[in-house]
């Protein structure tokens, strides 16, 4: 299992969908373009952020247990990033400390229940893609979905620099499989095919030392 890490507009559904393709394996992607909570959350962060959460949680546990069920697979969100982004939103007012604890409490009983838990709770590699707040914000731009747009709504700037900063460390900290950090910024592996090719052989060379 390969699952993709970073902030927003890194890029992780790109890749996801590269790699699935380069390797013949199935993609599980995180539930954005089709999920009816998300823009709630952008119009009402503190009414909609622990609902938000749970939704994100449920899809991403039963993604996983879908992915075990093939022998390579990869998805575009890690898991383990969704305590971090849930508490950062805490900090900016917008869950309380009992949703927090609540989530917290959720998520270590769901990775507990989960089948061959030792095996099931960890990828065989993280691969996050590390951009600048820079071009996160062009990428956001970019793919154009309203609600994220900050001409829309200038608060959303602090929320974006506050999200992208705390990446650095939870990458540094993160133990629970390998990982390959991938600089997004160096490889516009999305717009240019000899960065793409670059960032597959990065990954290739990083599976085949693991011998995953």
């Amino acid at each position: 299992m390969l699952v993709l890490a970073g902030t927003i507009g890194a890029g992780k559904t790109s890749l996801t969908r590269m790699l699935s393709e380069h390797l013949g394996t199935p993609a599980y992607y995180e539930s954005v373009e089709h999920n009816q909570i998300l823009p709630l959350f952008y119009k009402d962060p503190k009414k909609y952020a622990f609902l938000l959460q749970i939704d994100f949680l449920n899809r991403r546990m039963a993604d996983i247990k879908k992915a075990w069920q093939n022998s390579e697979s990869v998805l575009d969100r890690s898991i383990f990033e969704d305590s971090l982004l849930f508490h950062l939103n805490a900090d900016l007012g917008r869950a309380t400390e009992t949703e927090v604890s609540i989530y917290d409490s959720l998520l270590q009983n769901m990775m507990q229940e989960m089948p061959h838990m030792d095996h099931s709770k960890n990828p065989d590699l993280l691969i996050h893609i590390n951009i600048s707040f820079e071009t996160m914000l062009k990428r956001i731009e970019k793919r154009g979905r309203s609600f994220e747009q900050i001409d829309n709504d200038p608060d959303l700037y602090k929320y974006y620099k506050d999200f992208n900063t705390p990446y650095q460390q939870w990458y540094q900290d993160y133990d629970k499989s390998p990982k390959i950090k991938i600089d997004g910024d160096q490889y516009d592996f999305v717009e240019n095919d000899a960065d793409k090719h670059k960032v597959i052989d990065m990954i290739d060379a990083k599976v085949e030392q693991l011998a995953i």
